[in-house]
């Protein structure tokens, strides 16, 4: 079994859509699929939103902060935001190939509900294009 981390900062829009789209890639695999934040923001409305237009329900995910796993060896560390990257404690996981991917923020943008939904669609199609490719490239 290899065991994926994708981290954030607040584990609660970017990571937990990755974390939806490699289940979804990954899916019988023998891979166990977990998302943490360096702070813990509950689920975003707008990312379980755009996730559900895509046919991917992320609403039994939960914000998990990062100190909860110290006793899981990584295969796969992937950081999807600066923030995380640069102030992440230090995982203990020996073997780990750690990824670094920057993706927009949709929680970020202000603006008409449109423009939101823009935002998040915009980051959602980023991260399911990279989750993949990433599956693709070390999964197949």
């Amino acid at each position: 079994m290899e065991n994926i981390l994708v981290l954030c900062t607040g584990n609660s829009c970017r990571s937990q859509m990755a974390h939806g789209y490699l289940n979804h890639f990954l899916d019988n695999r023998s891979v166990k699929v977990y998302s943490a934040g360096i702070e813990t923001h509950g689920l975003n409305p707008g990312a379980v939103m755009i996730m559900k237009d895509d046919g991917i329900d992320i609403t039994s995910h939960t914000s998990n902060h990062v100190d909860e796993y110290s006793d899981v060896d990584f295969n796969y560390i992937i950081t999807v935001c600066d923030h995380a990257n640069e102030n992440c404690p230090f995982i203990p996981s020996k073997n780990a190939k750690r990824l670094h991917h920057n993706f927009f923020d949709p929680s970020k943008v202000e603006g008409t509900e449109d423009e939101k939904y823009n935002a998040f669609l915009k980051a959602r199609n980023e991260i399911k294009q990279y989750c993949q490719e990433f599956s693709q490239e070390n999964f197949n």
